[in-house]
């Protein structure tokens, strides 16, 4: 068994997969990885199973040693990987040996990386997933000195020099799918062209709960009664602000819910930090 020393955390890096069903009528949030594509593809190039642990690393990437031989790979946003100091490729195996030590780097593009190990992480279920969430798993983000257990008897033989073709286009791309949302035809013609015809920005406010806009829609509806929100769905706030909810968003919410991006809208803005630029494109329901 080999095991990851924690030398440094980096920004906010904790283990996810693709989330906890079956515990949303208990008010249990979804959790699992932000960008589920991406978390995937990690896995997919290490031939693991798409649905095993990963870390999920958000725009400062941790500083990592290993104990013994290992691959792993890193997908998602290009934030400068390094081994022993030497710069690596993202969507492709790395051989790491005993005692290297993994660093990143500035953020070149991108919000949030994956990496995922050979034969996954050794860490505990919570709920049926592997997904930290505070409250529910022992811990909630890496801390300096923690250490992550993983299996070396996983370890295989790659061509280590290939590359995997990756679509991370959706990364840098500006436009978002959507679906109308509950209360979307409550919305006036001139507030529904505002909404698709309007560039907005990411504001300061956004974690893995949600994701405010900067910029406000005139609002005039009502508070509704209480109802379900999913990951994705974009609430309106009485001061007009938008609210897109993530995987870490409560089950239940009393403001309207106007829009409902697709899974790959939720990948896409996951990729977006402060002050990107976005805007709504509207898919039918079919």
């Amino acid at each position: 068994m080999g095991e990851i020393e924690v030398l440094h955390p980096g920004l906010y890096s904790s283990i996810q997969d693709l989330g906890r069903t079956n515990f949303r009528k208990y008010g249990v949030p979804q959790s699992g990885a932000m960008d589920s594509y991406s978390a995937k593809m990690s896995n997919l190039i290490l031939s693991n199973a798409e649905s095993f642990p990963v870390l999920e690393i958000t725009q400062l990437g941790p500083k990592l040693k290993f104990s013994e031989p290992i691959q792993i790979s890193i997908c998602g946003a290009y934030l400068e990987p390094k081994i022993n100091g030497d710069l690596v490729l993202n969507n492709k195996v790395l051989s790491i040996e005993k005692e290297d030590v993994l660093s990143f780097g500035k953020r070149l593009n991108g919000c949030r990386a994956y990496i995922a190990i050979a034969g996954g992480f050794i860490v505990e279920k919570f709920l049926g997933s592997f997904s930290w969430y505070n409250g529910i798993s022992e811990m909630e983000v890496l801390d300096k000195g923690s250490r992550l257990k993983y299996s070396t008897q996983e370890s295989k033989t790659y061509l280590l020099n290939a590359s995997i073709k990756v679509d991370d286009i959706y990364q840098t791309n500006k436009i978002v799918p959507v679906y109308p949302g509950p209360e979307y035809e409550l919305l006036s013609s001139f507030q529904k062209k505002f909404l698709l015809e309007t560039s907005f920005h990411l504001d300061i406010n956004n974690n893995r709960m949600a994701i405010q806009l900067k910029e406000a829609l005139i609002n005039k509806l009502h508070p509704i009664i209480t109802g379900p929100v999913l990951p994705g769905t974009v609430q309106l706030t009485p001061s007009g602000k938008m609210i897109v909810l993530m995987r870490d968003c409560q089950t239940t919410g009393g403001y309207p819910r106007i829009l409902q991006l697709s899974e790959d809208g939720i990948n896409t803005i996951s990729q977006k930090v402060v002050g990107d630029m976005l805007r709504f494109r509207l898919l039918e329901i079919k």
